[in-house]
């Protein structure tokens, strides 16, 4: 499986801000961070705030929150939504796709129970788990994670 560069965006973004969640976090500081785009960045911060994973807050010292602590948010519920959209394969879209196949087609069931036990995995796992030390911080200060 592949996530998208949106998914994989929002993950890290998500990343930094638990390692420092006692402050706001600029779309542009993040995107300057890990060399991606900002425009791209703002779409998938617009995404992460209508699911209610992160708070956005405008104005001088604007920037944005996580939305509640980060053990409290599953891995699998943020790529789940995250990923909304990208289709693992053609017949999983909503008009069904143009496969010739999709009547007798068996993969379909199986694919739909890998997508569905990946996610279930990946909610085994918390944003806590793969926090960022703060930035500055040495391997051996932010806990040898």
């Amino acid at each position: 499986m592949r996530l998208t560069s949106f998914t994989d965006f929002g993950l890290r973004a998500l990343m930094r801000m638990a390692g420092e969640p006692d402050r706001t976090h600029s779309t542009a500081e993040i995107a300057a961070e890990f060399g991606i785009s900002r425009n791209h960045l703002t779409k998938v911060m617009a995404a992460l705030a209508a699911a209610g994973f992160v708070e956005t807050r405008r104005g001088t010292g604007g920037g944005a929150v996580l939305g509640r602590p980060a053990e409290r948010l599953r891995l699998g519920d943020i790529v789940a939504v995250l990923e909304r959209g990208a289709v693992l394969v053609e017949c999983f879209a909503e008009d069904g796709g143009a496969c010739i196949i999709t009547p007798t087609c068996r993969l379909k069931g199986i694919l739909a129970g890998a997508e569905a036990r990946f996610i279930a995995d990946l909610n085994r796992y918390s944003l806590a788990d793969c926090a960022l030390p703060p930035k500055g911080a040495t391997a051996r200060s932010a806990g040898a994670r």
